[in-house]
């Protein structure tokens, strides 16, 4: 399943969600969402104990390729994960018009 950056938004402001950052460091140091969970997606495998299945996660990435690879996968382990589409380009251009793109 997919959502967009405008109800991404939304839900994190009403603790719906935690966000789930799949770049690279690089990347995320160029630009990031506050209080999101960084974890670089070739790591998600070795690190997935990190994650709850409790808990519901938005993955992004930077334009949204990757961070549906990802979802896909948390998805068939049995965690509950939504892809963000268009990535945090996406986030940059509809929620956060001062944040930092590359």
């Amino acid at each position: 399943m997919e959502i967009d950056v405008l109800k991404l938004k939304k839900m994190l402001d009403n603790n719906e969600v935690i966000l789930l950052d799949v770049r690279e460091p690089y990347e995320v140091e160029i630009c990031n969402v506050n209080g999101s969970l960084f974890i670089p997606m070739n790591e998600i495998p070795q690190k997935i104990e990190r994650l709850d299945k409790e808990k519901s996660y938005a993955v992004m990435c930077h334009s949204g390729v990757r961070s549906l690879h990802v979802a896909s996968y948390l998805n068939s382990q049995g965690y509950s994960a939504l892809n963000v589409t268009g990535g945090i380009e996406m986030w940059a251009i509809d929620v956060d018009k001062d944040m930092n793109r590359y």
